[in-house]
């Protein structure tokens, strides 16, 4: 009886503890539901890799979990390391708290295979690329091109039209002073047989322009106001145009329309641009020196007649344009010498020259640096024909 039973233990095998009989053949073991395996171990859960046949498929492991599950290795806390095979039959390199198989669990429990860096707030940071953030940007960048490029046409254009007005400026001065350079070697000489003697041709002024009336000059200094005189039709026809009737900002020297044209008035005005270029009657400010002054007292005024006027500067100042520095015509002579007064009252300095009714001046007035109300005069009383 014994021997039946050993006998059918052996054709039965043996069984698990968990009530699975198992038949061993050929160093094999077949489990109860027809799956073959190499080896078990004594509690039919750990040991050596498993074989298994069968609907389920073959599935190779190092290691049998004691829910069924295939595993590789154990961490050292218990837990499943990256190659472990759940009970659902699917391998996972680890498993959350869900169960769910993930590369990488963030703080919010949800299963990721990365986690990108989280988006920056507003307020400075990248962006994702093709983000709504990055959008922004981009549409921030465009404008800002776009600014910098009109402020860069704009700027371009005011140095293309400033660069244009100095030259034109440029151009003007010098196309003045050859102008006048031209005129002076047609119509001036100086006659050396008796001494040194300044000529005018006038016949050769008048061929140009009809209006000449006479001719201005310094000497020894300021030598560079020495230029013709002309009388237009009225004090603004030659503030812009030269003794060629060119348009220029040098304009011409001209006497007062109201002023008779041969000199005889109490006070006749000529009138005169002050030129950065040092050109008309830039140079009559050299006159608030009294040294220069003393070392250059007298201009000169020449007539189609031939007469030479001799005048001593008596009296140099700045005065408003709306000064009495203006007047032309004096009903008495009280009113004259009142008049005459004042011109030396206003004086930068005293020359000690003196005035009367019985004397006649000129005034020469220019603009100031300063201010475009205010004239710089320079008056000389007339003391030889």
């Amino acid at each position: 009886m014994e021997e039946i039973k050993n006998k059918g233990s052996r054709s039965a095998g043996s069984r698990r503890p968990d009530g699975k009989s198992i038949s061993r053949q050929s160093g094999t073991e077949r489990a109860s539901d027809g799956k073959s395996i190499r080896s078990r171990s004594s509690d039919g859960t750990g040991g050596r890799s498993v074989r298994r046949s069968g609907s389920a498929g073959r599935e190779s492991a190092g290691q049998r979990d004691a829910d069924g599950g295939k595993i590789r290795s154990r961490r050292p806390d218990g837990g499943k390391n990256a190659s472990q095979r759940s009970t659902d039959g699917k391998s996972i390199s680890q498993r959350g708290a869900d169960g769910k198989s993930i590369s990488q669990r963030g703080a919010d429990g949800k299963s990721i295979h990365h986690r990108r860096p989280p988006r920056e707030e507003e307020g400075g940071g990248e962006t994702r690329p093709g983000g709504r953030r990055g959008g922004r940007r981009r549409k921030k960048k465009q404008k800002n091109s776009l600014l910098t490029n009109i402020i860069l046409v704009v700027a371009v254009a005011v140095f293309c039209v400033s660069a244009f007005q100095l030259f034109r400026i440029g151009k003007g001065y010098y196309d003045g002073r050859s102008e006048y350079e031209k005129i002076r070697e047609l119509a001036i000489s100086e006659d050396t047989k008796d001494g040194p003697r300044f000529q005018v041709n006038f016949d050769e002024l008048r061929a140009l322009n009809p209006d000449t009336i006479a001719w201005l000059r310094f000497d020894p200094e300021p030598k560079v106001i020495n230029y013709p005189v002309v009388q237009g039709k009225d004090n603004d026809e030659y503030l812009h145009k030269t003794f060629s009737a060119n348009e220029n900002t040098l304009g011409t020297i001209f006497l007062n329309v109201d002023n008779n044209a041969n000199f005889l008035d109490e006070n006749s005005i000529l009138y005169g641009h002050y030129m950065n270029d040092g050109s008309m009657f830039r140079h009559l400010e050299d006159y608030k020196d009294k040294a220069f002054w003393e070392a250059n007292p007298y201009f000169y005024i020449y007539t189609p007649d031939g007469q030479e006027l001799v005048y001593h500067i008596y009296s140099v100042g700045e005065v408003l344009d709306t000064s009495d520095t203006y007047l032309t015509d004096f009903p008495t002579n009280d009113d004259y010498q009142k008049f005459l007064n004042m011109t030396k009252e206003v004086a930068m300095y005293d020359t000690g020259i003196e005035v009367t009714t019985g004397d006649t001046i000129v005034t020469l007035s220019t603009c100031t640096s300063a201010n475009n109300d205010h004239r710089f005069v320079v008056r000389g009383v007339k003391v030889r024909e």
